[in-house]
C-alpha cells in the first residue's frame, strides 16, 4: 500500500462538482466547511455519502475534506461519493475492482435537457392549431 499525504480528487453527478480531499486523520468528513451531519439534513443523502468509505478498509484513518458546488443535494450527495471512491483508488489500487463492481467510479451523467428555440421546453411543441 502506497502512503500519500493528499490525495485531491473531483467527483460529478447531474450538476454538481466535488473537489474531494483525503487527509491523514480520525475519519471526519467535512462538506464546505460544515459537519456532514449539519450539511446534509436527510439521512439517506448521509447514507449514500458514506456508501464508499463503509466498502473500503482503512477509511477511518483519513479526514475527507470536500467542497460542493452546483445542483440540489441529491446531486451533491452523489458527486462526493463519486469524488471520495476515485479518492481511494488513488490512496490504494486494489480498492477498485470493489468500488467498480458496486458502480461507485461510474459518473451519473443524467442532466436536465436544455429548452430548444421555437418550443415550450426541452421536447414540448407549442400547441399546433389547423386554422
Amino acid at each position: 500500500m502506497s502512503v500519500k499525504t493528499n490525495i485531491v480528487t473531483v467527483g460529478r453527478r447531474k450538476t454538481s462538482v466535488a473537489r474531494v480531499r483525503l487527509i491523514p486523520g480520525k475519519g471526519k468528513i467535512t462538506v464546505n466547511k460544515k459537519d456532514m451531519e449539519n450539511y446534509f439534513g436527510r439521512i439517506s443523502h448521509r447514507k449514500e455519502v458514506l456508501q464508499p468509505i463503509e466498502l473500503v478498509e482503512g477509511a477511518d484513518k483519513h479526514d475527507i475534506v470536500v467542497n460542493v458546488r452546483g445542483g440540489g443535494f441529491s446531486g451533491q450527495a452523489g458527486a462526493i461519493r463519486h469524488g471520495i471512491a476515485r479518492a481511494f483508488v488513488l490512496l490504494n489500487p486494489e480498492n477498485k475492482p470493489i468500488l467498480k463492481k458496486e458502480g461507485f467510479l461510474t459518473r451519473d451523467a443524467r442532466m436536465k435537457e436544455r429548452k430548444k428555440y421555437g418550443q415550450k421546453g426541452a421536447r414540448g411543441a407549442f400547441q399546433w392549431t389547423k386554422r
